[in-house]
């Protein structure tokens, strides 16, 4: 009788022991959240009302400009309800966008993919200060961190912009750019030929 019982507690357990993710991080289109993949079977793997979590994320994000990546942090509770916190958009996003850039630079240090003024880089760290894990940073800690991520982007973050002349040098980079993804499409295709 006592091993009966035994038994039925050693499965009782494996049971509540089964598979959990407590937290999911996703990086989800500013007011476009849908059911569809990759985004709703990620969700209803952890058994999340995948619906009801799209109108609530719609709804938190109906105020940012449509198809901004927010990196979303999702916290699910026992009960299958969920929390979750919207962060902005990533810096190296931001810093594209405002320079106007489709990529960074393939050698940063060597070539330049973009410009961007001092005011770009505060404002950057306006929006940029609203997250969660910069609570604490100062204003000019952020820039720095902004400033030394655009080093790494390949961006040039100058004092003042003259807006003839950079609509030039983006003029001259697309061709760049267009240069660059020949030679790699050139690699793969060398590559295959070896195999």
């Amino acid at each position: 009788m006592a091993t009966k019982v035994a038994g039925k507690l050693a499965k009782a357990g494996k049971k509540a022991k089964a598979a959990y993710t407590p937290f999911l991080k996703v990086t989800i289109p500013a007011n476009q959240a849908k059911p569809a993949p990759p985004l709703g079977p990620q969700l209803g793997q952890l058994g999340i009302n995948v619906p009801q979590f799209c109108k609530e994320f719609n709804a938190k994000t109906g105020h940012m400009i449509d198809g901004y990546p927010l990196p979303t942090s999702i916290s699910i509770n026992m009960d299958k309800t969920f929390s979750m916190e919207i962060h902005t958009p990533e810096t190296s996003f931001l810093i594209k966008k405002a320079a106007g850039a489709p990529k960074g630079a393939m050698q940063p240090g060597k070539e330049c993919a973009g410009m961007i003024s001092l005011k770009h880089v505060y404002e950057i760290a306006k929006i940029k200060s609203a997250d969660s894990n910069l609570d604490g940073c100062s204003m000019t800690r952020i820039c720095d961190l902004i400033i030394g991520q655009c080093r790494s982007l390949g961006v040039s973050v100058v004092r003042e912009l003259d807006a003839d002349e950079y609509r030039e040098f983006l003029e001259n980079r697309k061709f760049e750019i267009e240069e660059q993804n020949r030679e790699i499409e050139e690699r793969k295709a060398a590559k295959m030929l070896r195999l």
